[in-house]
């Protein structure tokens, strides 16, 4: 019986740390993996992999604005910095156009 009740509590204190590791709601990121037709089921591995990648992007899209904020001698990212920061770096070309 205490075998089991560690067992459940080590679930729930991975559970907690798993959550604390990325900041996007799973389960809105869940819900709209699944309004894909293609996508039938998707592991929780998979939800928090893709949430834990658009973490990073949305990081490093800030990150590269601000750089072009700083440069400009402003405390405040506009539109103008998201789209210099787009057009300044070839990992975020793909995103040329789309504000």
């Amino acid at each position: 019986m205490s075998e089991e009740k560690e067992n459940l509590e080590a679930n729930i204190a991975e559970e907690e740390k798993s959550e604390k590791l990325v900041k996007l709601p799973l389960s809105r990121i869940k819900s709209i993996i699944k309004m894909d037709p293609d996508v039938n089921l998707a592991s929780q591995e998979a939800v928090f992999l893709i949430a834990k990648a658009t973490e990073l992007f949305i990081e490093s899209l800030a990150r590269e604005s601000y750089t072009h904020t700083a440069q400009s001698k402003k405390k405040t990212v506009q539109k103008k910095d998201v789209d210099a920061a787009i057009s300044s770096s070839d990992s975020l070309l793909f995103l040329e156009g789309t504000l």
